[in-house]
């Protein structure tokens, strides 16, 4: 297991000897316990770094890929509505409650490296889609974690089943 540290003071991301700049939310970080639905936030804590997802034209997996992935399309979504059943979740759109477009047309969402913030199980309101991605034109998130492209790239190939994002 390797931990990817995310230190939200510096903004830094540090993973075996690389040390890169990354971007978080655009409220700042808070306790995971504190994070609530559209607040900016992103959580402090350790998450497990889940799949990965790509957009078909803009990105693929690199031949040394580990973690699991899947590619995505313009019927996937990601439930962001506390009432939905399917909350912090993939949805497939149209969907009846709300849900975030994965695909986008900036180039945040090329790349998507799910990570385990409240999703086991969820909690409605907690957060959803807390993910790592792709930074654009040095613009904070809403919450997630993003590098530069060319970060991830050499980055995506390092990560593995049972890694780790530590944001602190």
């Amino acid at each position: 297991m390797s931990v990817i540290r995310v230190d939200t003071e510096t903004l830094t991301l540090s993973f075996e000897q690389d040390v890169i700049d990354c971007i978080i939310g655009r409220s700042g970080p808070c306790p995971a316990d504190e994070k609530r639905e559209g607040d900016g936030h992103t959580p402090l804590g350790i998450w497990p770094v889940r799949a990965v997802l790509f957009r078909p034209g803009r990105s693929a997996p690199p031949p040394q890929v580990k973690l699991p992935w899947r590619w995505i399309g313009t019927q996937d979504g990601w439930s962001d509505d506390p009432s939905a059943p399917c909350y912090n979740r993939p949805v497939r759109l149209p969907h009846p409650f709300s849900a975030e477009t994965l695909i986008r047309d900036d180039p945040l969402y090329d790349i998507i490296v799910i990570l385990g913030h409240n999703d086991s199980p969820p909690v409605a309101g907690k957060g959803s889609a807390i993910f790592f991605h792709i930074c654009y034109k040095g613009k904070a998130t809403e919450g997630c974690v993003a590098i530069d492209r060319a970060e991830m790239d050499t980055l995506l190939p390092k990560l593995q089943p049972g890694d780790i994002m530590e944001i602190v």
